[in-house]
């Protein structure tokens, strides 16, 4: 979509074009009402300061259906496409690799009752192991920020990818 459509649509559809990048109401909204932008760079900016900082609730319902690191989504939407993009990094033939993320996910979310979320886009698969791990010692008041973080990251990239 262009930054011109987008500062002209209907206030549902504006909404509707961001939910891929991020389904959370408040965000969505925020943008939405924020129109019209003088630029991208104007709208990537809000963006970023209308997810800092997310609260906990908005988290866990951004992750409800959040996929695995590792596990690519089979959907043909608009967010299973940016995921599979985003972990085109995890390299699913490094079995070991493979094996410890499967493995680290299922720590993950038996210690913090969620999914585990990094920005994967430009991240290999040992990288996103070794956060995952370093992750894993946090106590759950030191990772609420860091996912936080991660996921105001994913939504202002997904959303930097949708505009052109």
């Amino acid at each position: 979509m262009t930054l011109e459509r987008f500062n002209e649509a209907e206030r549902d559809d504006a909404i509707g074009f961001l939910r891929p990048c991020l389904d959370v109401d408040r965000w969505c909204a925020e943008l939405a009402d924020g129109r019209p932008y003088d630029s991208v760079d104007d709208l990537l900016a809000r963006a970023e300061v209308a997810a800092s900082p997310f609260t906990p609730a908005e988290v866990e319902g951004a992750l409800a259906h959040h996929p695995r690191i590792g596990e690519r989504p089979s959907g043909a939407g608009a967010e299973a496409r940016m995921s599979r993009a985003e972990q085109a990094g995890v390299d699913p033939a490094d079995a070991a690799v493979a094996a410890a993320l499967a493995e680290g996910n299922r720590a993950y979310e038996q210690k913090f009752g969620r999914v585990f979320l990094i920005r994967a886009a430009g991240r290999s698969s040992r990288e996103i192991l070794d956060a995952l791990t370093v992750r894993l010692a946090h106590t759950p008041d030191e990772e609420q920020p860091v996912v936080a973080e991660q996921l105001r990251q994913i939504a202002v990239l997904r959303l930097k990818g949708l505009l052109r």
